[in-house]
C-alpha cells in the first residue's frame, strides 16, 4: 500500500466515524490495548518463549509436576517442551503452546481446573508422539509403538506409552510427596502492583 493510498484509506475511516465517537473509541482502544500490554506482563508471556521448563512454575498448578519430573530420570535430559510441544517445527510448537496456554488461562479463570490435571487430547497425541520420537530405536525395534497411530491408541487398539510407563517421568502421585527434597522455582514476587491489588480485595 503506498503512502498516498494509506492515506486516504485513514481519511476514509476518520469521515465514516462521528465527530463525537472519535474520542471515546481512541479511549476505548488505548484502554484495550493496555490491558492487553498488562495481561502480557502479569502472565510472563514472553518468559514462554524460552525452553526452560521453571516457566511451567508460573503458574503454581504446576509445582507438583515439575518436582516430580525434576527428581526423574527425565530431569537431567528433557524439558517440558520436549515432551508436551510439537517438535515438528518452531512454529507448530508456537502455535501448540498459544493454544495450549489460552486453554489453560481460560480454566485457571473460570476456577474449572480438575484436582488432578489431565492432558486434553491434542495434548496426548503429542506427548506420545515425543516419546517414539526420543525413543525411536526402542519403540520400533522392540515392542513396535511406533507402528501404532494415535487413532489406534485413542480407540483402544494400541496402548499409549504411559500405559506401561505409568510413572515417567511424574513418578506414581505426581506431586511433592513422590519427590521429596525437590523444589518448585517460583516466580519473583507478583507483577501486580500493590494498588490494584487494595482495588481487587
Amino acid at each position: 500500500m503506498s503512502e498516498q493510498s494509506s492515506c486516504s484509506f485513514f481519511r476514509g475511516i476518520r469521515d465514516a466515524i462521528p465527530s463525537k465517537l472519535v474520542i471515546p473509541l481512541f479511549v476505548l482502544v488505548g484502554v484495550a490495548a493496555g490491558l492487553g500490554l498488562y495481561s502480557m506482563y502479569a502472565s510472563r508471556i514472553f518468559s514462554y518463549l524460552a525452553n526452560d521448563s521453571s516457566q511451567c512454575v508460573n503458574c503454581h498448578i504446576m509445582a507438583p509436576a515439575y518436582a516430580s519430573w525434576s527428581k526423574s530420570s527425565h530431569g537431567n535430559w528433557t524439558t517440558c517442551k520436549d515432551c508436551h510441544v510439537p517438535q515438528s517445527s518452531a512454529l507448530a510448537g508456537m502455535l501448540f503452546e498459544a493454544r495450549d496456554g489460552l486453554h489453560h488461562a481460560s480454566v485457571l479463570l473460570t476456577n474449572s481446573q480438575p484436582a488432578a490435571p489431565r492432558p486434553r487430547e491434542a495434548a496426548t497425541k503429542v506427548i506420545q508422539e515425543n516419546c517414539v520420537r526420543c525413543h525411536t530405536q526402542l519403540t520400533t525395534e522392540f515392542v513396535q509403538a511406533g507402528k501404532a497411530t494415535f487413532d489406534d491408541i485413542k480407540h483402544g487398539r494400541q496402548k499409549a506409552c504411559w500405559d506401561c510407563h505409568r510413572h515417567v517421568p511424574h513418578t506414581k502421585n505426581s506431586g511433592l510427596a513422590s519427590a521429596p527434597g525437590a523444589l518448585a522455582p517460583f516466580p519473583p514476587a507478583s507483577p501486580v502492583p500493590d494498588w490494584l491489588k487494595n482495588i481487587l480485595r
